[in-house]
């Protein structure tokens, strides 16, 4: 007879009830006792079923063992010793692949000179072919951004623009221009286009306002906290500070703008680690509803990069906040902090990725001369292009990218529980840290799997709690 030996999962407990996560479904499942007691069993060392079923014969009957190693099997918790597990196939994605984002660089300019700024510093990824991009998008160029979203947006109903800078609203003229095409394309096509922009938030002007909450444009605001840190990097070119230009700039936009969320993003550094008290000054004190915490991308030798021991810093008050969140969520109260809800939605979707995010796939970036690359970030890029709003998407190009991007060549992370929901991380920080978009980001790995285990508690403990709090990320 053939030996049962364990799957690959992640044990966890929450709420007293013990959990799987399942690594190749990225599926969560709820032990019962007798799933339990097999588990416990076969953890020790493989085991033959009718030794299994014997030895467990007296806590409970065979029929229920028999059935649970039949429901472990199948959920593969389980599997036989003498077989390998099954490797995870290389599925590359058929082209062409509907777009359901386009996110638009209208400009490369900004008012503002973030020492961190990875636009302005030795880390910029440089276009050294098709020479330096214009400063600014153009109307025509935005336009036609748009008609290439919605020509390459398949059956998708809904589609996204956003708008990235440099300083998003220093080009707020073909901003204003862009929106109104792109409602009135989509009414033509029978889709949905949502909007979004992300800005610092300086040049904000009360009709700025106006126009984005009568289009319902939703918000992100770059700002790291409290006057001493927003001012410690986000400053001007002279030097001065910019939180007291932004504050009232922003009260204005969150008193008036209620029709889409208004959102915070801070940048963590090594001088700017406080997440407690920036999410309690950006919440209590200013007002946004929610608040979204990145580690800096930078090469490690910068004084501002984050090393491990920042990142467990970092970690641990994201457990506060996330110990927070699921008491607000139990009792059916808001929690700002979108990096729990974020993770959580991934989890209940039961995301398996094979790439880190949609870059590439159904997310592109348009750079301000109307070059196509694989985000926002690597706008403008020759070496990450994947062809332009003229002359449409190379489509070679981006099968050679998903090609040699899939999670399957990373061989760091074929062994890592966490992996679905990771898949090797951003290829900018990639890019950044190790020279090339394909490799793993192997410092972040220790902290994502906490981080992830952290974020599966809290899941776990909610479908004990209030599992009617989950039903919101079915959508």
């Amino acid at each position: 007879m053939s030996l049962l030996g364990v799957g690959e999962f992640h044990a966890f407990e929450a709420a007293g009830q013990r959990f799987l996560y399942l690594v190749p479904s990225a599926a969560v499942f709820a032990l019962d006792d007798p799933a339990g007691a097999i588990l416990d069993e076969l953890e020790t060392h493989p085991r033959e079923r009718e030794n299994l079923v014997e030895s467990l014969g007296s806590r409970f009957p065979d029929t229920d063992l028999e059935q649970t190693l039949k429901e472990l099997e199948e959920v593969r918790a389980i599997r036989p010793v003498a077989a390998p597990p099954p490797p995870s196939p290389k599925v590359i994605p058929l082209t062409p692949f509907p777009l359901t984002t386009a996110v638009l660089n209208v400009t490369n300019q900004c008012n503002l000179s973030c020492a961190y700024c990875y636009e302005y510093s030795e880390d910029k990824i440089v276009d050294t072919t098709n020479g330096s991009q214009p400063k600014f998008m153009s109307e025509e160029t935005a336009k036609q951004s748009v008609d290439l979203l919605f020509a390459e947006s398949g059956d998708n109903q809904v589609v996204h623009v956003s708008f990235f800078g440099g300083e998003t609203l220093m080009n707020f003229p073909v901003l204003s221009q862009v929106v109104p095409y792109a409602r009135a394309l989509a009414a033509e096509r029978g889709k949905h286009v949502e909007f979004n922009l992300t800005t610092n938030a300086t040049l904000l002007t009360s009709e700025m306002i106006e126009f984005l909450a009568d289009h319902d444009v939703a918000v992100t605001v770059s700002i790291d906290g409290p006057r001493e840190l927003q001012n410690k990097f986000r400053v001007f070119h002279d030097g001065g500070g910019s939180y007291d230009v932004l504050l009232p700039r922003v009260r204005e936009l969150l008193a008036r703008h209620h029709s889409r969320p208004i959102g915070a993003r801070v940048t963590l550094t090594s001088q700017v680690t406080d997440i407690l008290s920036i999410y309690r000054h950006l919440t209590d004190e200013i007002g946004f509803r929610e608040v979204g915490f990145a580690p800096v991308t930078t090469s490690p030798s910068r004084e501002y990069a984050l090393d491990g021991s920042g990142f467990d810093h970092m970690v641990t008050q994201f457990k506060t906040l996330a110990d927070e969140f699921l008491e607000s969520a139990v009792t059916g109260r808001h929690h700002g902090f979108s990096n729990v809800s974020e993770t959580l939605e991934e989890i209940h979707k039961g995301l398996s990725k094979a790439y880190p995010c949609g870059a590439g796939l159904g997310l592109m970036g348009v750079a301000t001369g109307g070059d196509v690359g694989l985000c926002h970030r690597f706008a403008g890029s020759d070496e990450h292009r994947l062809g332009s709003v003229t002359d449409g998407i190379d489509r070679h190009a981006q099968t050679e990218f998903l090609e040699r991007h899939h999670l399957a060549n990373k061989t760091d992370c074929h062994t890592c529980w966490a992996r679905p929901l990771c898949s090797g991380g951003c290829y900018h920080e990639a890019h950044t840290r190790y020279g090339s978009s394909e490799h793993p980001n192997l410092h972040y790995c220790d902290w994502i799997r906490e981080w992830t285990d952290i974020c599966l508690r809290i899941y776990g403990a909610l479908a004990q709690r209030n599992p009617q709090f989950l039903n919101r990320f079915d959508a």
